[in-house]
């Protein structure tokens, strides 16, 4: 059984761990390889002591506790990944991450989430959502490691472990990753869904961002994101708003000329959320509101959406 670190004084562990590496020069006459690397192991297992002592046995006890310490303390920044290693103080640090944020419920996102979304943004020249991406991060959201991660969300997701059992069945389930997409969001209509859990239930599969978009675009699901018209929602972050699809002749009106024309016709509306009244509903009744028509026909630019 791996060994666990051992939380204690800072300053007792430091000087322990200097000594043994002081006195390891002795070791290095040594012509016998297994010997060096014996004497290392109890240094290995003082400087792993070391990191986990870095934070309080009162505040985080174990691995994952110190884990998720750590990252609150430095919200919606890019941690490194040997950031996490080091105070945890356990090797399977990568796998307490996971846990926390698919069945604990802390939107944890790695730069690899980020990176899937910045390459379907760039795919059909969303500059928006690049926008938006880069203003979270601080950096262009294609240079974030894949080791890098960002605690986005301070506060628990409480329905994350219910849909952590749902997402794992469809996850095992046979076909394509649109299917078990659209699955997981019509169980859990109306719900907050982060980029890491539909990356997860795509088992990692990098067109996942594309093929909700997608759904959205293509197949007519209201399926909206801080930048199609919902500023309450946090980037990465995906709702289902409802179980029902558009008709198909509205199912191919890009969100840019949606917008777009929406803010042209003075439709101040269009990107908030009115009690009582589908999102998407509430477009096509003000995108062809008979009140507006000679208002529409008077100003530049294609006629209104219908």
């Amino acid at each position: 059984m791996p060994r666990r670190s051992k939380q204690g004084d800072v300053e007792s562990i430091r000087v322990r761990l200097l000594d043994l590496l002081v006195n390891f020069k002795k070791e290095l006459q040594s012509p016998h390889l297994r010997k060096k690397v014996q004497a290392l192991i109890p240094a290995y297992h003082l400087l792993r002591d070391l990191g986990s002592s870095l934070i309080k046995s009162a505040d985080a006890s174990s691995g994952i506790d110190r884990i998720l310490h750590y990252l609150q303390k430095y919200p919606q920044t890019i941690v490194e990944g040997d950031e996490l290693m080091v105070v945890s103080g356990i090797g399977e640090w990568a796998r307490r991450v996971r846990q926390l944020r698919v069945q604990f419920g802390w939107w944890i996102y790695s730069g690899v989430t980020f990176a899937n979304m910045a390459e379907d943004a760039r795919d059909v020249g969303n500059e928006s959502e690049i926008e938006s991406l880069t203003a979270a991060l601080g950096i262009d959201p294609s240079k974030v490691k894949p080791d890098q991660y960002i605690l986005m969300r301070a506060d628990q997701d409480r329905q994350a472990a219910h849909r952590w059992n749902i997402l794992n069945e469809i996850r095992k389930k046979r076909g394509s990753v649109t299917d078990k997409l659209l699955e997981y969001f019509r169980k859990n209509v109306g719900q907050q869904i982060s980029g890491e859990e539909l990356k997860y239930l795509a088992k990692d599969k990098k067109e996942w961002a594309r093929r909700v978009r997608e759904l959205r675009t293509e197949q007519g699901w209201p399926i909206v994101t801080k930048n199609s018209g919902r500023d309450d929602l946090a980037v990465g972050v995906y709702v289902l708003e409802e179980d029902r699809q558009a008709f198909e002749h509205d199912r191919s009106i890009p969100d840019s000329i949606r917008v777009a024309v929406l803010q042209r016709d003075s439709c101040k509306t269009a990107t908030r959320i009115e009690s009582g009244i589908d999102r998407q509903e509430r477009i096509k009744r003000e995108c062809r509101h008979p009140a507006r028509a000679e208002t529409r026909e008077s100003l530049p630019g294609p006629t209104a959406i219908s």
